[in-house]
């Protein structure tokens, strides 16, 4: 179990951390809110949403490839190429340029844009069902609900400590130097995931 929790957390945390459309979104409404709290609408959707498509995942890739070797190795593999991909993207990518899509909106739109692009997003999907859900096929029982349970654990956290930070450092980050380093750890992290899915196949 402690090793499901150590993998749940690093993997989790490695795939949440690319600043895409919904963090650089969660990232803004932190730093351009009034106060922290007009900021938990969109911090709660996400998490929530996050929450709902790990335990799809889980469960749902689970009962689809039990016992079909060759659909686990297929979606393992796949998973290894988006997360080679992903790094290599986040590692090109400029921050600063997409975070002006983001505006301080009210709480209705933070819920409604959240939600969308959390569920709609193809790569939320991807990292849920192709990653986290291909991961969960290495544990059983309670191993495999200690490593869902921490996989949304680490969502619910770096969300409101994505709000955080925005709030505290977002206005004083005019250049995007902080956005950047962060993408640069983003994509090393992917990349020594992808390693390790390579060495579970």
């Amino acid at each position: 179990m402690i090793s499901a929790a150590i993998h749940g957390f690093i993997l989790a945390f490695g795939l949440i951390l690319p600043l895409g459309v919904q963090n650089v979104f969660v990232f803004n409404q932190g730093a351009m809110q009034k106060r922290w709290l007009f900021v938990l609408p969109v911090v709660l959707t996400a998490s929530i949403c996050d929450t709902f498509l790990i335990s799809l995942a889980v469960f749902g890739v689970s009962a689809v490839v039990l016992g079909v070797a060759w659909i686990k190795v297929t979606l393992l593999v796949a998973g290894i190429l988006f997360l080679l991909y992903m790094g290599y993207t986040t590692w090109k990518s400029k921050p600063q340029a997409e975070a002006a899509v983001a505006k301080s909106f009210s709480p209705r739109k933070q819920i409604a844009f959240a939600a969308s692009v959390s569920l709609l997003n193809p790569h939320a999907i991807m990292d849920t069902i192709g990653v986290i859900g291909t991961s969960s096929l290495s544990y059983t029982g309670s191993a495999k609900i200690t490593f869902m349970v921490v996989c949304i654990v680490v969502s619910w956290m770096w969300f409101f400590g994505l709000s955080l930070v925005g709030r505290f450092v977002g206005k004083l980050d005019q250049s995007g130097k902080f956005l950047l380093v962060l993408n640069k750890l983003s994509a090393l992290i992917m990349w020594g995931t992808a390693l390790y899915l390579l060495f579970s196949l």
